[in-house]
């Protein structure tokens, strides 16, 4: 085989449904050079309406730490909100067309007062924070509002991925429904969980944490394959894992998981987020230093916040999703549904792995 011309359909094992093309002789199309967007690393903008000082460019705090001083955090109404909690009016129906009202909520959790500022170059202990906020107003937001079904956090950084301010800031929807790409994954892994018995999302760390496998041809005793199985490892620290996924949809695409099954985000406690925000920097730290100063989105799937959550409590593993925006989806993949990927992922996780990080 070929290993550096490599082209496979790879069957995401979650979702099965859901399929990428690997093509690494893709990448090598000639293009027209274009230079990358430098990223705004101005650490305050007399403009931005999300630096420190011009509070009043925006709605009230929803809520900010400290609570009373000048904050490190803070969480706003998003002013263009996807969803909104506004009466409108009832959902309609035209026979087999259906609709309900667009209800939830939708806001702009700011992550640090500091306007430029990267993942990588925050500290380990407001990375940990950041993400205590996810959790806490996740919590609030379900205990306060028996409609809502799913809460979505995710962020977008640069105008590849969809921000539309430079500053540094995550995103929290609310949702009366659960999304298909959560549910997909809910039901992918449930339907592994009933005919294996184990959570897939286990079974997949254990893969990635096994050095080799060696098979043997069982007259001979020869060596019939002998292949690594870590080599989709990038960073491993001591509750929480980064993997490059077999069917990675983006040339850098990388998630991370905690090692120990968890299927819902909300119960992780600070010690865990420690771990979380150790492993979320370095990763990040990883991906500047081989691809650069990348465009990405990282969301966070949970289980949802249904009256049968407990079906997947087994089945279902939290993650982040991290996903570097390096190229523009083709007409083939918008017409097909089947991403396109021009690195192979085992090449993707050893740069990743390898590389020598600054701080």
């Amino acid at each position: 085989m070929d290993h550096d011309n490599i082209r496979e359909i790879r069957i995401d094992p979650i979702v099965p449904t859901q399929s990428v093309l690997i093509s690494t002789a893709r990448g090598k199309r000639p293009r027209q050079d274009e230079s990358p967007l430098p990223r705004d690393v101005r650490e305050h903008v007399e403009a931005c309406p999300f630096c420190p000082g011009n509070e009043h460019l925006t709605p009230p705090s929803i809520f900010q730490i400290p609570a009373t001083q000048k904050w490190d955090i803070r969480i706003i109404e998003n002013l263009y909100p996807i969803l909104d909690d506004a009466p409108l009016s009832p959902g309609i129906s035209h026979g087999i067309q259906q609709a309900i009202e667009g209800y939830g909520h939708h806001e702009v959790i700011i992550d640090h007062t500091n306007h430029g500022i990267a993942l990588h170059q925050m500290s380990e202990k407001h990375l940990s924070l950041i993400f205590a906020v996810y959790r806490d107003r996740m919590l609030s937001l379900y205990n306060s509002d028996p409609r809502i079904r799913y809460i979505l956090v995710f962020k977008n950084s640069g105008k590849a991925a969809g921000a539309s301010i430079s500053h540094t800031h995550s995103q929290l929807i609310a949702m009366p429904i659960v999304p298909h790409n959560v549910q997909d994954e809910v039901q992918g892994s449930l339907v592994f969980y009933q005919k294996n018995g184990t959570c897939i999302f286990c079974t997949l760390i254990d893969e990635a944490m096994s050095l080799e496998t060696t098979t043997y041809d069982r007259i001979s005793g020869k060596v019939r394959q002998s292949y690594e199985t870590g080599k989709y490892v990038v960073e491993r620290g001591k509750q929480f894992i980064a993997i490059k996924p077999f069917a990675s949809r983006y040339e850098w695409e990388v998630h991370i998981l905690p090692i120990k099954h968890q299927s819902n985000f909300l119960k992780v406690t600070g010690e865990e987020l420690d771990d979380l925000a150790w492993t979320l920097r370095r990763t990040m730290a990883r991906l500047k230093t081989v691809a650069g100063e990348v465009q990405y989105n990282y969301f966070l799937h949970t289980e949802p916040h249904i009256k049968n959550s407990s079906d997947c409590a087994q089945s279902f593993h939290w993650h982040l999703e991290i996903c570097p925006r390096t190229s523009i989806p083709s007409g083939f993949e918008l017409g097909s549904g089947l991403f396109v990927n021009t690195i192979n992922p085992e090449e993707a996780a050893s740069k990743l792995r390898q590389a020598i990080m600054q701080d």
